[in-house]
């Protein structure tokens, strides 16, 4: 799988779009069947109401990683993590490609970022403190055993520091393996 996180790229910026699921419609690639064409069923375009009432529409697509693989389903509050560097389509409502996608909880926090060796992420608002209770695992729910650091990941945490960078014990690091490692 192709989760589009190169590790030679460090400055590239996963911002999220937080929101309420309005619509989930099958889209992609048209297979022709005995009766006609039909979806692949593949990939999805998810409309979300954010908070200031605006619509955004995610593509997801088997290169989508959700945490926890959740189902999505029209009602719940996700974060979709898009590569703001990725070209799109100049329409409206807006459109990305959704790279991560993780259920909003209350009280929780979600960042997709580049963390250096140090675990300071690439945009320096948030340094990891890792302890060995922190879960680390891939993509695939396998346990990531080695560092952390210098790579993509996807951090759960609820408390941080008020400091610069915030400093935060994590609930769980998801390592954002990709493909590409030129």
């Amino acid at each position: 799988m192709d989760y589009r996180f190169g590790n030679r790229n460090k400055n590239k910026n996963f911002p999220a779009t937080q929101g309420v699921i309005t619509e989930i419609t099958p889209t992609g690639w048209s297979v022709p069947t005995g009766r006609g064409m039909r979806e692949d069923g593949c990939q999805q375009m998810v409309s979300l109401e954010t908070g200031d009432g605006g619509i955004v529409n995610f593509i997801v697509s088997a290169d989508t990683f959700v945490l926890d693989f959740v189902n999505l389903r029209v009602g719940m509050e996700v974060m979709f993590f898009y590569d703001a560097d990725a070209p799109v389509p100049m329409i409206y409502p807006p459109q990305y490609r959704a790279v991560a996608a993780a259920r909003a909880r209350r009280g929780q926090s979600v960042m997709v970022s580049f963390f250096g060796r140090d675990l300071v992420s690439s945009d320096g608002s948030l340094k990891l403190n890792m302890s060995r209770n922190v879960p680390v695992r891939t993509v695939n729910n396998q346990t990531f055993s080695g560092n952390p650091g210098d790579r993509y990941l996807m951090v759960v945490y609820d408390r941080s520091t008020r400091s610069i960078p915030a400093q935060t014990t994590p609930l769980e690091v998801v390592v954002l393996c990709g493909l590409s490692q030129e």
